[in-house]
């Protein structure tokens, strides 16, 4: 192996994630001495400026954390604040969230699968470039993507920051005869997202395995999205579970210096959340055809204890939860009978209120204090990528060092094998993509 000396590789931009964030490695002879994930974006404020505001409003104002994923917000700010106030949700109101939880599973993990991330696998530049070589592939993609936007606009009011979400349920609720188009599109929906797992399982992964602790909620008999406990499943294959109103005694955030956005650690160690964390802990809980699907594509039974660690196969368990999603869609809308009202009443309460729920990328939790009047006084938000970033970065450092010591790999390798990695947790930076600006700097 050739003695390069001291290296440090920086990617300015990182391309095809949400958001604007950047690469840091740094290499002294064969050993990778640090690898960061630096997101630079400047604070958004939002627990800030939600103290003070209504009860009411943090459904409404959190869903602009994320464009692409503006109904996990919702949930969690809605599970959080009728926890606070002691509010029961009545059974086919809970039905209609997961239903519009469903549309938004379908078109955030299609975007990613088809657009960010099955470039990296066919040796494309871009989705652009991509369509030039897998038109039909692309356009699979497209209106899978549509179905799931479609539920989020008939239940939520539109596609993007749905309007529709209220506290204790929803403004409107949909007519039998509303859904009957949507059961039509999605059991076209079904089709494209079995042929996508079949399409993902042809990729190439490359080996690699990681060793953080996994956590997503877990359910009784049915695969966690909107509600659940937070449940873990450790390296060694020990499990255990706690109370969301215990989350941030756990899961407990710190600022660093080369990131905007906090690191959490779970019990001192590090966690991954997410699609691989869902699988590995609820994966027996998916539907027959999700299973089927998933033991057809190698990723094994989960009901014979099977965990998958290899983050370039998340994207494979994406398209299995697709999956999961068009095929629960479809089983509330065919048990779906119109809510007497669409939403139940939430007087406002002093105390404190805790709720999780399952983004596309993970375990979202929202904790907040209200006072007798309904004010909000203190607001906490614990997104996915801020779980998630203390395994970035350590699955950073074993890849590349794995890639130093097998083959000496270069600058330019390093780095493409570096954003692959990244791309494979999916961060939600926030809501933009940067082309790649990559400077290298030698000691």
């Amino acid at each position: 192996m050739t003695h390069r000396g001291s290296r440090v590789l920086h990617v300015g931009s990182l391309a095809r994630v949400e958001g604007e964030g950047a690469l840091h490695l740094r290499v002294v002879g064969d050993r990778v001495e640090e690898a960061r994930l630096q997101i630079y974006e400047p604070p958004r404020f939002f627990e800030a400026f939600l103290r003070g505001r209504s009860y009411t409003e943090p459904p409404d104002i959190t869903a602009r954390v994320c464009g692409i994923c503006p109904v996990a917000y919702q949930m969690s700010a809605c599970a959080a604040i009728e926890d606070a106030c002691g509010v029961t949700i009545d059974p086919v109101i809970r039905d209609l969230r997961r239903l519009l939880y469903c549309g938004e599973w379908i078109e955030s993990h299609t975007l990613h699968i088809y657009l960010l991330h099955a470039p990296d696998f066919l040796g494309r530049a871009s989705a652009i470039d991509l369509a030039r070589t897998h038109r039909a592939e692309v356009e699979r993609g497209l209106r899978l993507k549509k179905a799931g936007n479609s539920l989020m606009e008939l239940l939520g009011g539109r596609a993007i920051h749905p309007v529709n979400v209220r506290l204790g349920g929803f403004h409107r609720a949909p007519l039998p005869d509303e859904l009957r188009p949507l059961a039509q599109e999605l059991r076209k929906a079904l089709d494209d997202a079995l042929e996508t797992v079949r399409w993902v399982a042809d990729f190439e992964f490359p080996d690699a395995t990681v060793d953080a602790d996994l956590l997503a909620l877990a359910a009784p008999d049915t695969y966690a999205i909107e509600s659940g406990t937070p449940t873990l499943l450790r390296t060694d294959g020990t499990t255990g579970s706690f109370p969301v109103r215990d989350f941030t005694d756990r899961v407990v955030e710190t600022q660093v210096e080369h990131s905007t956005a906090l690191h959490a650690r779970l019990d001192g160690r590090g966690h991954l959340t997410g699609s691989l964390a869902r699988f590995a802990i609820s994966g027996r809980r998916l539907s027959p055809v999700a299973l089927e699907a998933a033991v057809a594509a190698g990723l094994g039974d989960p009901r014979e204890g099977t965990v998958c660690r290899n983050p370039f196969r998340s994207v494979l368990v994406r398209a299995v939860e697709v999956v999961y999603a068009v095929d629960e869609a479809l089983r509330i809308i065919d048990a779906y009978e119109a809510p007497s009202r669409p939403y139940v009443e939430v007087p406002p309460v002093a105390g404190t209120g805790h709720g999780a729920t399952e983004a596309p990328r993970g375990l979202l939790y929202h904790r907040y204090r209200l006072d007798a009047e309904g004010a909000v006084t203190d607001a906490r938000l614990v997104p996915p990528t801020a779980q998630n970033q203390g395994a970035i970065e350590a699955d950073l450092a074993r890849i590349a060092q794995t890639a130093i010591a097998e083959h000496d790999a270069s600058d330019e390798e390093l780095t493409y094998l570096c954003e692959r990695a990244i791309r494979n947790h999916d961060p939600c930076i926030s809501c933009s993509t940067h082309f790649l600006d990559l400077t290298v700097d030698r000691a």
